[in-house]
């Protein structure tokens, strides 16, 4: 680090705070490996966010809702090893808050305890509410999502935008302050209309973050693998892919098939070899003929 770069400051939700008040936009990405946290971290990422995506990136889930707690707790302690100073969130996987108030606690708790998350994101709506209010009154900071939950597609009819119309957009509205009153510190927006959002980021007391909800928030979350293009089977419209690394792989994978194939790969440059006099006397005692 060199000494006209300031050493990094720990975020914590009170430096949420500042940079909604400054209108300084917060950066959340969905993180799921040791190396994408250590690179994001690095590099200034405010909220890392262990997602249940990263259940259908790494281990071929068809959707998040099989994605299994174990799963999303074996991301949470990679994430945990790979960073330092962005807030380390925990996106709860299905079924793990929702029976009751006593089963969000212990799985929350859960997830602190064992992987060192700080904070939660819960998917849902008002009512979820209130077994996301034991989380935040047991002493666990939690992050609202409302719009498209991936846990819910069924119910919201597959992957539509919310918030179309006058009647669903209070819905949403309606949704995001149950969650502030149930004690949220946050509220992502995910594929909201622009419209939904703006209103919800110039009248909620705390930061508002779109996925896919236009630029009027207070901060942006996005999926690593969609800026890189990892997940082929869809991009989603509100996806930027930054760089396309599937051609990059195949193109390694292929040179590296191929060279093998034709037995240039490894070569002597990545070969260990025993010294003459050793050779020797190996190949005099195993009798390797070829090697005399």
């Amino acid at each position: 680090m060199s000494e006209e770069t300031p050493r990094r400051k720990k975020v914590t939700i009170r430096e949420l705070q500042r940079k909604m008040r400054d209108d300084e936009q917060i950066v959340q990405m969905a993180i799921y490996d040791y190396r994408s946290a250590v690179i994001a971290d690095r590099l200034g990422i405010d909220i890392l966010c262990v997602s249940d995506t990263g259940g259908m990136i790494l281990f071929g889930h068809q959707s998040t809702v099989t994605v299994s707690f174990d799963e999303v707790m074996m991301m949470s302690k990679a994430i945990d090893r790979g960073s330092k100073y962005g807030l380390r969130m925990v996106d709860m996987p299905y079924w793990s808050f929702h029976v009751s108030p006593e089963q969000a606690v212990e799985n929350a708790g859960k997830f602190v305890h064992q992987a060192n998350a700080e904070v939660m994101k819960c998917e849902g709506n008002q009512h979820h509410a209130k077994n996301i209010e034991a989380i935040v009154k047991a002493g666990i900071p939690v992050q609202g999502h409302i719009g498209i939950t991936p846990m819910r597609m069924p119910q919201l009819g597959g992957f539509i935008a919310q918030g179309k119309t006058s009647d669903r957009a209070k819905e949403l509205i309606d949704d995001a302050w149950a969650m502030v009153d149930a004690g949220c510190f946050s509220i992502m927006c995910e594929v909201t209309t622009e419209e939904v959002c703006e209103y919800l980021a110039e009248t909620l007391p705390v930061p508002v973050i779109s996925l896919g909800a236009g630029n009027k928030a207070h901060g942006v979350h996005i999926i690593t693998s969609d800026l890189l293009h990892l997940y082929e089977e869809h991009v989603p419209r509100h996806s930027k892919i930054y760089t396309d690394l599937i051609p990059i792989m195949e193109d390694v994978f292929i040179r590296y098939r191929d060279e093998v194939r034709e037995r240039v790969y490894p070569g002597p440059e990545h070969t260990v070899y025993m010294p003459p006099e050793e050779l020797k006397k190996f190949a005099e005692a195993m009798d390797w003929k070829s090697k005399l």
